[in-house]
């Protein structure tokens, strides 16, 4: 397996779960790189469901190391929640979890800016989960943040808090004419989830250069897709880091020369939660019909998601920025019983037409999508373990996907299961 990165090619929710899941089967460590709890991952195991948020999916495997990366952003509350909800369900975890002692902390007052400032008429609203992401890393970026290992350090924690406070309470008396946070509680509060969490930290960076030198198969896990992207999205409707491939040297450590293979995650079809623009969405009969179908519901919030047409225009510019070197395809079995299915190939704008996904929001808020129109199949793919056995149309469907995106499909998941992949031959 080697060392293999693994992100989504849309806006998220492509099914990423259950693709690491499958993958950790090979991997010896398997380290989450960016996000927080704002991203979830859904794998189901035996009729079993886990919703995953910060914790990487392999720990369902027994016996991998688990790893979450100095990319991410982790709020304490949630981490320990998530742990203790794991370990009632049997899954242990032992000495198996270890988190980077720089990962940065999301703190009480990071989450009532988050949901401030969606709600103010003034701000455009992004459409953000309010778990306190974003402003956790704009003070990261403004140097401001407090780490995992700062935490762990009394003197310093004390200290950083008193000062990150002392400006935080003047905005919100100010801006937002909120009371503001107490010192004496928060730092009561995070000196007890220190005692918990000390046993995770330890130097990501040292750790996993160790591992690549002795030869084990490391699996870098993303949340949400890449057209989320801080840089690469559909800014400002994005997320707060860097979820393409590149965020998983940033996020962990790791040189690029150690990465030797980047797998892309795609729905058969195109989903979007939150704010922002979408060309390819259904007719509302349509959507409600995949929605409940596909059960498009986002994980970490429950909130429904908008579901479209494939639009190869966002999966190519994930090949582009990505590098990718091969295609994992979910729900495919979402689309059986359909007559017709449409692919999104270029954008009309203004009698332009775009190929290549375009970075100014105005043209893909008003673009007509340029479809090609595919018959359907109307059996069911949800049984089917080989790509020969699937219906004739579904396998053009898939072949016609790859032509686009020029980029082979080499997973074909029709099914929540996790014996529900097809692996397509070479």
């Amino acid at each position: 397996m080697a060392n293999t990165v693994l992100v989504g090619t849309q806006w998220g929710d492509e099914g990423k779960g259950k693709i690491i899941d499958v993958l950790s089967r090979k991997a010896d460590i398997i380290v989450r790189f960016q996000g927080g709890n704002n991203a979830g991952h859904t794998v189901v195991v035996d009729n079993q469901k886990f919703i995953l948020h910060l914790i990487p999916s392999g720990v369902l495997n027994r016996g991998k190391t688990c790893i979450i990366g100095n990319g991410v952003v982790v709020d304490p509350q949630v981490l320990l929640e998530e742990i203790e909800n794991l370990e009632k369900r049997g899954i242990d975890i032992g000495n198996n979890l270890k988190i980077s002692d720089q990962a940065h902390l999301i703190f009480p007052y990071h989450k009532i800016i988050d949901k401030l400032r969606e709600s103010r008429k003034t701000r455009q609203k992004i459409g953000t989960t309010g778990r306190g992401i974003g402003p956790c890393y704009a003070d990261k970026v403004n140097r401001c943040g407090i780490r995992l290992a700062d935490l762990l350090d009394k003197e310093v924690f004390k200290k950083k808090l008193k000062l990150a406070l002392i400006e935080k309470n003047e905005m919100f008396r100010k801006i937002y004419r909120h009371q503001g946070f107490s010192f004496a509680d928060i730092h009561r509060q995070y000196l007890a989830y220190a005692e918990k969490i000390a046993k995770y930290s330890f130097d990501c960076a040292e750790f996993l250069y160790s591992a690549i030198k002795k030869r084990k198969n490391i699996l870098f896990e993303g949340a949400q897709g890449t057209v989320l992207d801080v840089d690469f999205g559909t800014y400002p409707f994005v997320t707060s880091s860097n979820t393409t491939a590149g965020g998983a040297c940033i996020g962990t450590g790791v040189a690029p020369t150690d990465i030797d293979k980047i797998i892309g995650v795609a729905k058969a079809y195109t989903t979007r939660v939150g704010s922002g623009p979408f060309p390819t969405q259904f007719s509302r009969k349509l959507l409600e019909e995949i929605r409940h179908k596909g059960n498009e519901f986002g994980a970490t919030t429950g909130r429904p998601r908008r579901c479209g047409w494939f639009d190869a225009v966002v999966v190519r510019r994930a090949v582009t920025v990505n590098r990718l070197d091969e295609i994992a395809l979910t729900k495919l079995d979402v689309l059986d019983g359909l007559k017709k299915i449409k692919i999104c190939t270029a954008y009309n704008y203004k009698g332009k037409k775009y190929t290549v996904f375009p970075p100014n929001i105005k043209v893909l808020e008003g673009c007509q999508p340029v479809y090609e129109e595919h018959p359907g199949w109307p059996n069911a793919t949800s049984s089917i373990t080989k790509f020969k056995n699937l219906p004739t149309n579904a396998r053009r469907y898939i072949e016609r996907l790859e032509a686009l995106l020029n980029v082979k499909i080499s997973m074909i998941s029709v099914g929540s299961e996790r014996e529900q992949i097809i692996r397509k031959e070479k």
